[in-house]
C-alpha cells in the first residue's frame, strides 16, 4: 500500500529545491494580492498595462497567474504601482 505524503504547501510538493520553494511562496503571495486588487478595480487590460507600466501581454500573464513569468522584484514593483505595500519578515 502506498503511503500518502503531506506537504506544508503546493510548492513543497512540486519543487525539490528549498530555495526555489521559498521564492515561489513569496511570489505567489504577492501575485495573489496583485490579481485580487486588479480584479476589484475592473480595468481593461490596456488600462492596467498603462497603470503598471507593462505591456498588455504581461498583464494577461499576470491575471492568469503565470508565476514563472515574473521575478519577485518585478512583482514588488507592480504591487507598489497599485498602491500596495509589500513587507518581508525573515526568521531563523
Amino acid at each position: 500500500m502506498k503511503t500518502k505524503q503531506r506537504f506544508d504547501s503546493i510548492w513543497d510538493a512540486i519543487e525539490d529545491d528549498p530555495v526555489r520553494v521559498e521564492n515561489l511562496k513569496l511570489r505567489s503571495a504577492v501575485l495573489i494580492e496583485i490579481t485580487e486588487t486588479l480584479n476589484s478595480r475592473e480595468l481593461t487590460q490596456q488600462q492596467t498595462a498603462a497603470l503598471l507600466h507593462i505591456t498588455q501581454p504581461r498583464v494577461s500573464a499576470l491575471l492568469k497567474g503565470k508565476i514563472n513569468d515574473f521575478r519577485l522584484d518585478s512583482l514588488v514593483d507592480i504591487a507598489h504601482r497599485l498602491g500596495l505595500h509589500v513587507t518581508l519578515n525573515v526568521a531563523a
